[in-house]
Formats: structure tokens, C-alpha cells, sequence
């Protein structure tokens, strides 16, 4: 009878304990590398810009299998330009600065292996315009400012990830639904800035602190 005792009330500690584990809200920080662009129609890889994001984010855990995953990160996104027109012949990179909050449903696909996906909405915060003009009469640094992009973007994310206890690593691609720009009128010609949407691969690393 002690025997049976025994083993039960380790089973049940065991049990407790599980619960306890996959019931536990986790909070970590993260951080990595974007490798974004602006596309029209069709998202490809031209004019990619190499960038960064940061942040925290929490799990919620739902079940053993899915949890909820928010996030609150700074990520820098927009597009390298190389142009040569009839104004002006040179490159033009577009740093977009934004505060972005992902709200993702996580599946836990093995102890360690799992794909997350779900929207994001992000705040503008600044936007950046380097050019470099081989001449001509056009400057994207002198003919764009804040004013000309909409402060805010939505889209929708999806990722793979790999955790252990403390480390992870994944790889998430964000699909932009917004225009970023504004109608741009320039020497009578409507740009098709205002018609872009944000593209990012992030590639990144995370580090649980509880």
C-alpha cells in the first residue's frame, strides 16, 4: 500500500508539474536581420535592402500544442533603388522605420520545431531617402520626406521556428497588404512609390528571460 502511495503521488507530481511547464507565459527578446523591398504586383528579390529588427514578445500558452505569440519590435524595412531615367541616373535607398506588433498563433510542431503565422499592424516612425545621383535633375533625398508615407502598415506573417530553453532561431516573411507611400506628383508625372507595399525575410534570433 505505501508502494501504490508512493507511485501515485509521484504521478501526480509529475502530472502538476506539467501543467505547471505547459501552462508557464514566456517572455523573451529578440532580434535579427531584414532583407526587404517594395514590390507593386508580384514580389521578387530585386532592390533588397539589408536591415535589422529588435524586440520583446511573450508566448501565451493555449495547449501543449498552439500558444499565442504577441510582439512588440523596432524593424527597419523599404528598398534599395538603382534607377536611370531621363532625370537622373544613380541609387536611392528607402529606410522605413517602423514599430511593429505581430500577433501570431504558434503550433508546436515537436518539443522544439514550430511554424507560427498570424497579422502584424506597425507604426511609421521616421523614414530615411539616401540618394546617390550620378547627375540629372532628380534627387529622391531632395523630393521625398515623413509627409509622403503613410504612418501606418498591415500585412499578414509567417515563420518557422526552433527553441530550447533558452536560445532560439527562425526565419519569419512578412507579407505587406498597405501602400506605404502617398500620391507623388513630380514635373507632371505620377511615381508609383504610392502604389508599393513592404516585403521582408527576417531571420533572427531570440532569448528567453523566465
Amino acid at each position: 500500500m505505501k508502494l501504490l502511495s508512493a507511485i501515485a503521488l509521484i504521478g501526480l507530481s509529475n502530472t502538476i508539474h506539467a501543467q505547471t511547464d505547459s501552462s508557464t507565459i514566456q517572455f523573451g527578446v529578440k532580434g535579427g536581420v531584414n532583407f526587404s523591398n517594395i514590390y507593386n504586383e508580384e514580389v521578387d528579390d530585386n532592390n533588397v535592402l539589408t536591415s535589422f529588427n529588435a524586440g520583446i514578445y511573450a508566448s501565451f500558452p493555449i495547449t501543449d500544442l498552439i500558444a499565442i505569440q504577441p510582439e512588440i519590435l523596432y524593424s527597419q524595412k523599404g528598398a534599395e533603388l538603382k534607377y536611370d531615367n531621363a532625370f537622373a541616373t544613380g541609387e536611392a535607398k528607402f529606410k522605413l522605420n517602423y514599430i511593429e506588433v505581430p500577433v501570431l498563433v504558434k503550433f508546436n510542431l515537436t518539443e522544439n520545431l514550430n511554424i507560427h503565422a498570424g497579422p502584424y499592424v506597425a507604426y511609421l516612425v521616421d523614414a530615411q531617402v539616401k540618394n546617390n545621383s550620378e547627375g540629372g535633375s532628380f534627387n529622391f533625398e531632395d523630393n521625398y520626406n515623413n509627409d509622403d508615407f503613410n504612418k501606418f502598415d498591415a500585412g499578414l506573417s509567417g515563420g518557422i521556428g526552433l527553441e530550447f530553453n533558452s536560445v532560439g532561431f527562425g526565419a519569419r516573411y512578412n507579407y505587406g497588404l498597405s501602400k506605404i507611400g502617398k500620391e507623388k506628383e513630380i514635373a507632371g508625372t505620377t511615381y508609383t512609390t504610392s502604389e508599393g507595399k513592404n516585403s521582408n525575410l527576417s531571420i533572427y534570433a531570440t532569448f528567453r528571460i523566465n
